[in-house]
């Protein structure tokens, strides 16, 4: 089943997306080592991740490959019938609580290994790509959860916070950056200690324009259930 537009409503229309493409150019073997895990094996993954696509996240002490974005079915209005999933890629803190979220933000927090996110600058119709990142980091781990879906196999989203001030004029959120001294707290411990975690990146932030459009990787028409994780289940 293909999911549709990737989710938006609960944004105003108008609004800028929510960090809804990143890169990660860095072989998977390098990741393994830096975050001293089990390698993912045989695992399909992009370099660079739309809502929808295959990226990797670290759980369970190993690196797997899984669509970003949770399945939302809502009921239609005039059938009453289920519609088709649509992909709820990011997730803002301050709704964690909500039964959509907060099984998986109890019992299961990943990483996402990043090597930099981006937010998209420019008119309607001629968006470029402006990249983010901290400084003198190559790698970075932004805060993430999982779950098993019916729809779509294993999937991941993001956590959201209040954006950083260099990034002011483009979007109000940003993703949770995780330094590497909380990475265990984040995964393995409780979720006071994981929601503590969840708050704006304070120090500086690298920002990089490009000229490359914000939509030549945000197709959608694409199916999770077909680029989804192929190791071991999580």
């Amino acid at each position: 089943m293909r999911p549709s537009k990737p989710e938006r409503s609960l944004r105003r229309r108008g609004d800028p997306p929510i960090c809804n493409l990143y890169r990660l150019t860095t072989p998977a073997s390098a990741v393994a080592q830096l975050f001293d895990i089990e390698p993912a094996a045989g695992a399909n993954y992009k370099d660079v991740v739309a809502p929808t696509d295959p990226g990797l996240i670290i759980a369970g002490r190993q690196l797997r490959a899984t669509a970003w974005g949770f399945p939302r079915v809502d009921i239609s209005k005039v059938t009453g019938q289920p519609l088709k999933p649509r992909a709820v890629y990011n997730t803002r803190t301050e709704r964690i609580g909500s039964r959509f979220w907060r099984a998986s933000f109890a019992h299961r927090r990943c990483l996402i290994p990043v090597n930099a996110w981006a937010e998209p600058e420019g008119q309607e119709g001629a968006m470029t790509r402006t990249w983010f990142s901290p400084p003198d980091l190559d790698i970075f781990a932004i805060a993430g959860i999982w779950q098993r879906s019916a729809e779509w196999g294993h999937v991941f989203s993001m956590l959201m916070v209040p954006g950083h001030q260099a990034m002011a004029d483009l979007n109000d959120r940003m993703p949770v950056i995780l330094r590497s001294k909380d990475w265990t707290t984040w995964t393995e411990g409780s979720p006071i200690a994981a929601l503590a975690l969840c708050r704006s990146w304070e120090e500086g932030l690298v920002r990089e324009p490009c000229d490359e459009s914000w939509s030549s990787e945000l197709r959608i028409d694409k199916d999770p259930a077909k680029s989804r994780q192929l190791s071991l289940p999580l």
